[in-house]
């Protein structure tokens, strides 16, 4: 029998599977592998990249797919997948097949992060608990955890990046059991059957939005992608490039469920705003200061927000299309993965130009700012226009 533990703890393994080990572990190894194999910055930006159009093409899948039992055993599809193209990491060191495999993960990480978090928010509603994703998404700090603490410890253990692509893919296939066993069937308990309303909010509300997200994609993605290859590129810090990352895993991990707490109180699209300021700030700080505490600050900032811009958007689009969640969810993700298909290879090829990630990291910052310009925006398409009532229903501002 379901209950609202097992759900969520389903949801937090589906997410180390398909997200933490199909996606950030590549972040962690990005280092190892240059080192034994020859890969440049700009290919391995190249790698991240393709991997981000495979996640393009599993949310295009996911929007695409109506019947909720076809998206259900999807995701067992790509849990299965996560794990046979992490292990095939290891047969070879050609570029073109690298970027095959990294493709594949990409689509694997969808199911994560759009089919279990749709089918879980679906779950919730029917259940009559509270629409929210903060504990669900608490599993994308924790991925980042468990990848770096396997990381460090294999390394502790001279172990190569072989090695280290296999112990990802063993830990993969034993956390994946819970998720294949209680992520639920769209059928399964509560009131399954019963009809609830959409809200859906306004082109124009839908337009920015959109725009707002494309900017938080692309800030997430540079920081999260090449935070460790940075961190071990400054003199005198070398070695703590993984726990730079695991300090991102641990700011990571309670993060959506504050920022659930705080959107309660202020509202989503000012909780939003904030977050979008401070990852801002995070996403900074290494090119302005490279001292250890610095740095300490600029991982904690990120790992305390990016996760909220995504966890606070797709509860929205929960909340907006309570009846099918990943509709709306597929829609923002869509210019959230358009950010993380161009960012890692214009951050490659900046850093190769200029020796350096400085100005990568100055340029998404940049991006991040105009995003927050545009969440001003809808904050005053909130309160004038025609749309108030249905977003206000929608989003629940001012919930208190």
């Amino acid at each position: 029998m379901l209950t609202k533990s097992r759900v969520y703890f389903a949801g937090i393994c589906s997410l180390i599977v398909t997200v933490g080990v199909a996606r950030f572990s590549y972040s962690l190894l990005l280092p190892i592998m240059q080192n034994s194999t020859g890969l440049t910055e700009s290919g391995g930006g190249w790698l991240a990249t393709t991997n981000y159009m495979g996640y393009m093409l599993g949310v295009l899948l996911a929007a695409s797919l109506h019947n909720l039992n076809h998206k259900y055993y999807l995701h067992r599809v790509y849990l299965i997948f996560s794990i046979i193209t992490s292990a095939a990491m290891v047969i070879t060191t050609d570029m073109i097949t690298w970027a095959v495999l990294r493709f594949i993960a990409g689509v694997c990480a969808s199911g994560g992060m759009i089919i279990a978090s749709g089918l879980i928010l679906k779950w919730l509603v029917n259940n009559n608990h509270r629409a929210e994703l903060g504990i669900h998404f608490s599993g994308v700090g924790l991925s980042i955890i468990v990848t770096s603490l396997l990381v460090e410890a294999m390394l502790a253990m001279s172990a190569n990046w072989q090695q280290q692509w296999l112990a990802l893919a063993v830990m993969a296939a034993i956390v994946a059991i819970p998720a294949w066993l209680w992520i639920p069937h769209p059928s399964a308990g509560g009131q399954a059957g019963r009809t609830v309303k959409d809200n859906p909010p306004g082109k124009n509300f839908t337009s920015l939005m959109m725009l707002a997200y494309f900017c938080a994609g692309y800030g997430y993605v540079v920081s999260s992608t090449f935070i460790v290859d940075i961190v071990e590129g400054i003199e005198g810090l070398k070695g703590q490039g993984g726990l730079a990352f695991i300090l991102i895993g641990l700011a990571a991990t309670p993060a959506a469920l504050v920022w659930d707490r705080i959107a309660r109180n202020v509202g989503y699209l000012k909780a939003l705003l904030a977050a979008y300021i401070l990852q801002a700030v995070g996403i900074i700080l290494p090119a302005i200061n490279d001292s250890l505490p610095v740095v300490i600050v600029s991982a904690l900032l990120f790992g305390g927000t990016f996760i909220a811009c995504v966890s606070l958007v797709l509860t929205m689009a929960g909340k907006f299309y309570p009846s099918n969640p990943a509709k709306f969810m597929g829609t923002m993700t869509l210019a959230f993965g358009a950010a993380q298909i161009i960012a890692p290879v214009c951050t490659g090829y900046l850093a190769e130009a200029f020796g350096n990630y400085n100005l990568g990291l100055y340029l998404s910052t940049a991006i991040m700012v105009i995003g927050a310009i545009f969440i001003r925006g809808l904050l005053s398409i909130e309160k004038g226009s025609v749309e108030k009532k249905n977003i206000k229903a929608a989003i629940k501002i001012r919930t208190g």
